[in-house]
Order: C-alpha cells, then sequence, then structure tokens
C-alpha cells in the first residue's frame, strides 16, 4: 500500500516507510523530526515545473499533464518506490505543500497506482 501525507503531520507507525519527495528539504522541520527513512528528492517535479505552478489550483491540470510527462523520464524511481513497498508493505510517501489536494504527492501516488502496462 502506498499512500500520502504532509510531512508536517506527526509520523505514525502505520505510516510504514516513509519517502520525502519534495526537491528541497521542509522549511522549519528536523530531520529527527520528520522521521524520514528516504529522501527521493529526484521523483520531484523539476524545479522549472515547480516554481511555474507555485501551487496555483488554477494552473492544477497544467501542472499534473507536465508532471507526468517529467514521470516518464523516471521510471527507474518509480520502480524504486513499488520495491520499497514490497519490502516494507506500507509506504508513505510525505510532502510539505500545504494544499493537500494540489501537489506532487497527488500526480505520483495516481501514477504508482496505476497497473503496470
Amino acid at each position: 500500500m502506498i499512500k500520502i501525507k504532509r510531512v508536517y503531520e506527526a509520523a505514525s507507525r502505520s505510516d510504514g516507510y516513509r519517502v520525502l519527495i519534495d526537491r528541497l528539504w521542509p522549511r522549519g522541520l528536523t530531520k529527527d523530526k520528520a522521521k524520514v527513512d528516504l529522501w527521493l528528492k529526484e521523483v520531484a517535479p523539476s524545479t522549472q515545473l515547480r516554481k511555474s505552478f507555485g501551487h496555483d489550483p488554477g494552473k492544477w491540470g497544467e501542472f499534473q499533464m507536465e508532471y507526468g510527462r517529467e514521470l516518464d523520464q523516471k521510471n527507474e524511481l518509480l520502480r524504486e518506490i513499488k520495491n520499497i513497498e514490497r519490502d516494507h508493505k506500507v509506504v508513505t510517501l510525505v510532502y510539505g505543500a500545504k494544499d493537500d489536494q494540489h501537489n506532487d504527492a497527488v500526480v505520483l501516488l495516481k501514477r504508482l497506482s496505476k497497473p503496470r502496462d
């Protein structure tokens, strides 16, 4: 099972293996408090895409398409997350964005939930 959670929420046992998927470390959060098992910043949207999106819900559709194209080039990283899921059963992708509906974790979770071709 792969799920998502804001990194600023308290970590719990039910999170399983916690993977931070942001390119930048969450502001004001220590590594001890974040309780991240792996920081996989390479899977995050490019800096250019992140800045152009700016967490603007009006740009959500475009962001999803562009980030999806970027993820097309990151199959090895997607496989790594799926392998972690196989080994740990539960993986929580943690992210820093305040908006829980319009962020990279939502797009990444959707991609990882698709059946493989």
